[in-house]
């Protein structure tokens, strides 16, 4: 009965990563999908299962054509301006877009994994990613940037850290990320 019991755990552990991860994906594509989809079958008796995701991916593609248009630059200026303004809402939008940016913009961030040395005294590292180098506006010197993902969550902690307790790391961006997102479960090839 316990060899069976082990067998059934090799299962799950085996198949349960991969069914909540197709699931999760499953979930965000069909929400995508409904919001298009409901509308046409309601009014057009129209029934095309994934044109949500086509009609989102078409139409991000689209805008992000125009935004790279002169057309588009006037509309693109008068909106961060009007951001400017709000406060609050200035806050938000710069956290965000500078967050969009470091992963998916010209100027990515978090393509410098190091480890940091968090205490001396009992050997304790951390893995993370520098951020920025220089933090002379700061009155920081020989200080740099350092973030910290949290283990299983989309959040994090950036530290300021002596650059001489940050030793950079030989493997690429993303197999360090995976290795910190997974609370360090996951192997690095």
């Amino acid at each position: 009965m316990k060899r069976i019991f082990t067998y059934f755990l090799q299962g799950l552990l085996l198949l349960g990563p991969l069914v909540v991860t197709f699931y999760s994906v499953f979930l965000m594509f069909d929400y995508v999908d409904r919001l298009i989809r409901d509308p046409l079958k309601e009014h057009f008796q129209l029934d095309l299962p994934g044109i949500g995701v086509v009609v989102l991916f078409v139409s991000l593609t689209l805008l992000g054509l125009v935004g790279q248009t002169i057309i588009a630059r006037p509309f693109i200026v008068f909106i961060r301006r009007l951001l400017k303004r709000a406060p609050l809402l200035n806050v938000i939008y710069t956290s965000l877009n500078d967050l969009f940016t470091a992963f998916v913009g010209k100027e990515k961030k978090f393509n410098v994994p190091v480890s940091v040395c968090m205490n001396q005294e009992n050997n304790l590292w951390k893995l993370g990613f520098v951020t920025e180098k220089n933090l002379e506006e700061f009155g920081m010197h020989d200080m740099v940037a350092v973030y910290f993902p949290h283990s299983y969550n989309f959040s994090g902690e950036l530290y300021l850290v002596p650059e001489s307790s940050v030793r950079p790391v030989k493997l690429s961006p993303s197999e360090v990320m995976k290795f910190v997102v997974s609370g360090g479960v996951t192997k690095v090839n």
